[in-house]
């Protein structure tokens, strides 16, 4: 049976219960059983390769011990096991154990059991004992069947708030080519996205040696605020080989004071899609004294600045409105061009994050320690042929090979404007107020005519429906007289 199969039999049987309701119930479910698998099958890999390695999780709670055997307990003794001992005992986990017993408590902090039926349990217990997460093969097959459930999941909140779409992500690393120890932050992980994208690249480029990979490994940090997505992120994360995942936390990222923040916290790279359209909940605001807002999107970006060392780069996504907001979003464009030079903006049309959201976004390029004195901007369109993207025909990486083309290598010299290209100076910016949506100068606007020919063909219009109003009344006047 293929992955893809063996995923959609398992959500098969999670529908049949009475407890798990809706898919982000059945996502979380699915989630922290798999967690233990993917975690118990990595542990008897660390078992065999390393010396006196020790698993974080207490042995008959192991998944080995308690769900491996496809005639083991069932039923109500399979309920009672997991709701007053298997769930207890990991949320309380000693964290003094080591970085992966935190790791397992932070996941099952928040995490629950839906499900009311035991037998029906062990069925999905015995379908994930099909996958051997040891097994390179089976293991990518379903991180790409991870992706797509993420994909797939319909409720995801606003804005995409848990998934970007990984053409997205792709091109933001690409572009911004993080290498093996440069510290690299997403404070709004979500899913994980971007640290998944980014150690791909940096294994596809730059890891040619076990300390290499460890080196990168040691340089990610991670922030996720709520709990589906946390759990959904560190498990992708030992899906994608990180054998302690505990830099992923389970906080949020501006309920600290934004001073205090130190210089030995600083990043060299942050790649993020911060909620946008939310507001964080009341006295944030106080942790930003000189950007006072509760617009979670602001906050970010405030964080952000503030987070890059000297030399350090960003790629955010952000939306229209962050682009032409005015007072504090004013203030805010003004900090970021004054203490960052923002060199490229690449606008996205709104269909880019359906069904998420539909809604104009934007990445925004910018390294820390000079001011901005140019913004190129790239319009990116549609291919020809297709009027928006969706989810049967999203977006793709090569879809952005022409500005990865354009854009130029160190230095990102040798731009030049085109129909899809414009630059704006510092100064024309100050001068719009710092209003950053600036419209494609090159773009061929619609021919309009005489607005008193166009009065007049409304008029006509407009009489032409009256006429045939009157037509319309007169008809079943003389069908209710008959």
């Amino acid at each position: 049976m293929s992955v893809r199969t063996l995923v959609k039999s398992i959500q098969d049987i999670m529908r049949k219960d009475t407890g798990v309701d809706g898919d982000a119930q059945r996502i979380s479910q699915l989630c922290w059983m798999f967690f233990l698998k993917i975690i118990d099958d990595q542990d008897q890999e660390l078992e065999l390769t390393k010396d006196a390695y020790t698993s974080p999780i207490p042995a008959d709670l192991q998944w080995r011990a308690w769900a491996a055997d496809p005639e083991g307990i069932t039923g109500e003794a399979l309920l009672d096991f997991v709701n007053l001992t298997l769930f207890p005992r990991l949320k309380s986990l000693p964290t003094a154990a080591g970085p992966r017993a935190k790791v397992v408590r932070d996941v099952f902090e928040d995490a629950y059991n839906y499900m009311k039926s035991g037998q029906l349990m062990r069925q999905m217990i015995n379908k994930i004992n099909e996958v051997d997460f040891n097994n390179l093969t089976e293991r990518q097959h379903f991180g790409d069947i991870y992706e797509q459930i993420l994909n797939d999941l319909q409720n995801a909140g606003n804005a995409g708030e848990y998934y970007t779409p990984r053409a997205v992500t792709a091109f933001m690393v690409q572009q911004i080519d993080p290498k093996p120890g440069e510290i690299l932050f997403d404070p709004a992980c979500g899913t994980g996205g971007f640290l998944t994208c980014a150690m791909r690249h940096m294994r596809d480029a730059y890891v040619k040696r076990p300390e290499h990979e460890a080196l990168m490994q040691a340089s990610l940090r991670a922030v996720e605020k709520k709990p589906l997505p946390h759990m959904l992120c560190v498990t992708n994360m030992l899906l994608n080989g990180v054998e302690e995942p505990n830099f992923v936390r389970h906080d949020n990222t501006l309920a600290r004071p934004l001073v205090s923040w130190t210089k030995d916290e600083r990043v060299d790279i942050v790649l993020t899609n911060p909620p946008f359209g939310g507001k964080e909940e009341d006295g944030i605001e106080g942790n930003f004294p000189t950007f006072r807002t509760r617009e979670t999107a602001d906050l970010f970006l405030a964080l952000i600045i503030r987070l890059l060392k000297p030399g350090g780069r960003a790629a955010v996504v952000l939306p229209d409105g962050s682009l032409f907001g005015e007072g504090i979003k004013t203030r805010l464009k003004e900090h970021l061009m004054e203490e960052c030079n923002l060199h490229t903006i690449v606008r996205l049309p709104n269909s880019v994050f359906k069904p998420y959201a539909s809604i104009g976004t934007n990445l925004l390029f910018f390294e820390k320690g000079t001011p901005t004195q140019d913004i190129w901007y790239w319009e990116h369109r549609v291919p020809e042929g297709q009027k928006a993207y969706s989810m049967t025909k999203p977006i793709r990486l090569d879809h952005l090979a022409d500005c990865a083309a354009w854009w130029g290598g160190a230095g990102r010299q040798g731009r030049v404007e085109g129909p899809q290209v414009w630059k704006v100076s510092a100064a024309e910016i100050k001068a719009r107020g710092y209003n950053l949506d600036v419209k494609n100068p090159h773009a061929i606007q619609e021919e309009h005519d005489d607005p008193e020919i166009l009065l007049a063909e409304l008029d006509a219009a407009e009489a032409e429906v009256a006429a045939i109003r009157e037509q319309l009344k007169a008809i079943l006047t003389e069908a209710l007289a008959e």
